[in-house]
């Protein structure tokens, strides 16, 4: 029986409940009566959103000890077409409980039963299911049971097996002890009230009691306990054979799946979501950093995920193969240039081709350690597609590595040290490392770190360093393991990965959010190697300095020797005159990459260069300078460094680079302007702008690559990004234009077909007279004789905001801090005040001096103007 007419939610269940709750629209609840398996008619409450299903279905099913609450977001922001809905669990929420001489529900009991209220419901399909933590295990059970009807499964944080050595959940086990149960989750609310207090950052206090409304009393809390105790942990288990079934079950749903992730909870880590992404090897992933075990609550953007989702699969773009997933080599690639062609070609050249770390190796060297090494790794089970995390410094060992990875099929994955501590271990864990390869130090930090994986010591261990680093195998091991290998067979590599595998995954700077996994195929890394050689003009003639981490490893597939100065390359700062010097003497260098901070460094210390240092430098034909914008007083005193070198600062980004470029002759030619001139696109590469205003309009078609318009800047070319790791939303949203990458700068193009670039989007000010972008206003001012440095940032809501100017006083102190930290921020006297706001070409609300402006780690170039903006609004509230 069904009953259809809707009721209040202030009538369900037992004992009075608010008529409103946040978030929760009571016309969406209503009571069903539906005879369950065991014969007797139950009540269940469910919210539905009563739209009528053009589309298909949303079938919610919470975990415990939450109820349908959880999905008041996805409720209000179905889109048009979808039906949404979410019932309570019995036993569970606001339906009907067990009475007192019933046993407990079981897992199988609990899908059978949802089957039966779906068809009770008419839900006949097509069916998108969602679920979180059991209700995970619960949906996919009821998705197997009903694959007719399915036409997508989505899942958050959940679990339908225990991964080979793993225990469960500790938590959960925790929970799950005779002892503990009846007293946490059943006599006291700790078990519910612990749950949402997992969130990250803390739930606000309605929400959490309106999450833990339906169990207010220890009667109503019986069903969290019981479904604490139906979790098998054992063979033995009552519901085991149920879960079995339902993890092998899975993997036979051909349907497009999506794993919305919480990186921090503490219950369902990454074991958990790489078991899942093995048995649903086509599911699309995206991890909502900071993010813990409520992940529809930690993460708002969960519901754009989903909308996003559903309106994907009426597109042919819902697509069920999983991007950059191994496959045969392609028979038209076969005899194609790949990134380690060069050291195939070169294996008998004994001139140098890598300096670091005080030592030199030849191509010779170079390519039979490769051979052996990539012979070694798929000896000890490296396999295409597996990705190696590398904790080792730009060295011979590290180019070794990288190479004999790529010729193994394997994937590196690149995360330097200039994140820190905290964001490379998210980084890394988030990357679903196969393998590790560090020194000493860098797998007792992959210990540290919780990092997956086998362990590769780049020295030599045995004993008792190989017990304390965890080392499963060493360099030196796996090169004798190769070579013998390749004595006795010379086939004992496998065939080249296909091109369009991935070959990498680097983290971006984390210089404007956190940092973000870009995946690149081979094909792709092959062409952005193709256009920066064309471009420049480079020849087996030249070899450069890697003074910028982005190019230290590139030197082999570019087909150049190279050298990298005898400093860490995640602090640029730290590069002086001499020794870029001595890094160009190493291999003759002809081309030198560095980054801004190192330059204004090479700069301020030239005057310790000798003879010899100069006579090196006179060398270079060409220096680079990319990852922020250099200032032409910069470049113009690096032209007495290297006097013979032409100057270029080419635009890109870990994305997409180079995209543009630029001499220091066209920006001086180009003049001043609104931004920074960062020139005409190279060969192949085109750039396009959305204009501000135009976002929706233009969603699906081509950007604006014409003069004029002020907005996002999009960049398309064949060495753009393959997409964003585990990062489905964000990949989603850059490429809303077709091939497009959204970079999530803003600027324009000029008459001559120059892009000039005004700052980042999340920086802009958007304020009731309109944008205002922060580059242009910042250049104005640091014009000004008294001022070294400035922000501009808006404070307030978006739309309303008001332009605050915040700047560091010539002389006050240096520019370079890490990004957080106090500023020193208080209001400017008067005249500092009216210069200001006359420079600045806008209305300027107010004017605030800094002791020093908060800078990335990385580049030690870009201004942090979130922080910048977090601090003066802190300030102009009256509070510190």
């Amino acid at each position: 029986m069904v009953s259809g007419v809707r009721t209040p939610l202030r009538t369900l269940g037992t004992g009075p409940v608010p008529h409103a709750l946040p978030g929760l629209d009571p016309a969406w609840s209503r009571t069903v009566v539906v005879t369950d398996g065991r014969g007797k008619e139950r009540t269940w409450h469910v919210l539905d959103n009563g739209a009528e299903p053009v589309h298909g279905t949303v079938l919610c099913v919470h975990g415990n000890p939450t109820w349908s609450y959880l999905w008041r977001h996805v409720l209000a922001g179905a889109p048009d077409g979808w039906r949404v809905v979410a019932p309570d669990q019995l036993g569970m929420g606001f339906s009907e409980r067990a009475g007192a001489d019933e046993a407990p529900w079981t897992l199988a009991e609990r899908v059978d039963d949802l089957g039966r209220l779906t068809d009770a419901l008419g839900v006949d399909g097509p069916v998108v299911t969602l679920g979180h933590d059991w209700g995970g295990a619960i949906s996919l059970g009821w998705a197997v049971a009903h694959r007719d009807r399915v036409r997508g499964v989505v899942v958050g944080n959940t679990a339908v097996a225990q991964p080979p050595g793993d225990f469960g959940p500790p938590l959960i086990r925790l929970a799950h002890l005779p002892g503990v149960r009846p007293f946490g989750c059943v006599a006291t609310p700790t078990f519910v009230r612990a749950t949402s207090a997992l969130s990250s950052p803390a739930l606000p206090k309605d929400v959490r009691d309106a999450l833990a409304l339906p169990y207010d009393t220890p009667a109503r809390r019986r069903a969290v306990g019981d479904f604490v105790a139906d979790i098998p942990f054992s063979p033995g288990h009552p519901s085991y054979p149920t879960v079995a079934a339902i993890a092998e079950g899975v993997r036979t749903l051909d349907v497009p799946a999506l794993l919305l992730w919480g990186p921090r909870d503490p219950v369902f880590g990454e074991r958990y979501l790489r078991d899942l992404r093995e048995r649903l090897p086509q599911a699309q992933v995206h991890r909502f950093e900071g993010a813990s075990h409520l992940v529809t609550e930690d993460a708002p953007e969960h519901v754009d995920a989903v909308a996003t989702f559903l309106r994907d699969l009426d597109t042919p773009t819902a697509e069920v193969a999983r991007p950059g997933t191994p496959t045969a080599t392609a028979g038209d690639d076969a005899d194609a240039e790949r990134l380690w062609s060069a050291l195939e070609r070169r294996a008998d050249d004994p001139s140098p081709v890598v300096a670091a770390g005080g030592v030199t190796t030849s191509w010779a060297d170079l390519a039979r350690r490769v051979a052996d090494l990539a012979a070694g790794l798929h000896a000890a089970g490296v396999r295409p597609g597996d990705r190696v995390g590398l904790l080792v410094e730009p060295s011979v060992d590290l180019t070794a590595v990288v190479y004999a990875a790529w010729r193994a099929g394997a994937v590196i994955v690149v995360a330097d040290k200039g994140l820190g501590f905290t964001g490379m271990r998210r980084a890394l864990r988030g990357a679903t490392l196969d393998h590790v390869v560090g020194r000493r130090q860098g797998l007792l930090a992959a210990r540290a770190m919780g990092l997956p994986g086998s362990r590769i010591s780049v020295e030599p261990v045995d004993g008792a360093a190989r017990r304390l680093v965890g080392a499963d195998h060493d360099l030196p091991g796996l090169e004798r393991r190769g070579a013998e290998a390749r004595a006795r067979d010379g086939a004992a590599l496998p065939p080249a990965a296909d091109l369009d595998a991935d070959c990498v995954v680097m983290f971006t700077s984390g210089a404007t959010g956190p940092a973000k996994g870009v995946a690149y195929t081979h094909r792709q890394a092959r062409a952005e190697v193709d256009l920066v050689r064309a471009t420049y003009g480079l020849t087996p003639e030249d070899s450069y300095v890697a003074a910028f981490a982005p190019f230290s490893l590139l030197g082999p597939a570019l087909g150049l020797g190279s050298s990298v100065p005898a400093i860490d390359v995640t602090a640029p700062h730290t590069l002086t005159a001499p020794l870029l010097a001595e890094a160009v003497a190493a291999v003759d260098a002809t081309v030198v990459f560095a980054s801004p901070a190192a330059l204004r460094r090479v700069v301020a210390t030239r005057e310790e260069l000798t003879d010899d240092h100069r006579a090196a430098l006179a060398g270079v034909r060409l220096l680079m300078s990319a990852g922020a914008p250099v200032p032409v007083a910069v470049l113009q005193a690096v032209a007495g460094v290297v006097p013979r070198a032409a100057l270029h600062t080419p635009y890109g980004m870990t994305e997409a680079l180079p995209a543009t470029d630029v001499s220091l002759e066209e920006i001086l030619a180009a003049g001043p302007g609104e931004g920074v001139c960062v020139g005409r696109p190279l060969e192949g590469v085109r750039i396009g702008v959305v204009p501000f205003g135009a976002e929706e309009a233009l969603a699906g078609t081509d950007p604006d690559e014409t003069a004029g318009s002020t907005g996002e800047i999009c960049v398309r070319s064949a060495h753009v990004k393959d997409r964003y790791d585990d990062l489905w939303l964000t990949q989603h949203r850059s490429a809303r234009h077709p091939g497009w990458h959204r970079t999530g700068d803003v600027g324009h193009l000029d008459d001559a077909g120059r892009l000039w670039v005004e700052g980042r989007l999340a920086h802009v000010v958007r304020t009731a007279d309109g944008v205002v972008t922060p580059v242009g206003v910042e250049q104005r001012v640091e014009g000004l004789g008294l001022v070294d440095a400035a922000a501009a940032v808006g404070v307030g809501p978006a739309g309303t905001q008001q332009l605050v100017v915040v700047v560091v006083p010539r002389g006050a102190s240096s520019r370079r801090t890490g990004p957080r930290g106090p500023l020193g921020l208080r209001r400017a006297d008067g005249d500092l005040t009216a210069a200001v706001r006359d420079a600045a070409g806008v209305p300027v609300a107010a004017v605030l001096r800094a002791d020093r402006l908060p800078l990335d780690i990385r580049h030690a170039s870009k201004v942090d103007r979130a922080e910048v903006a977090r601090q003066a609004d802190r300030l102009l509230a009256g509070s510190r």
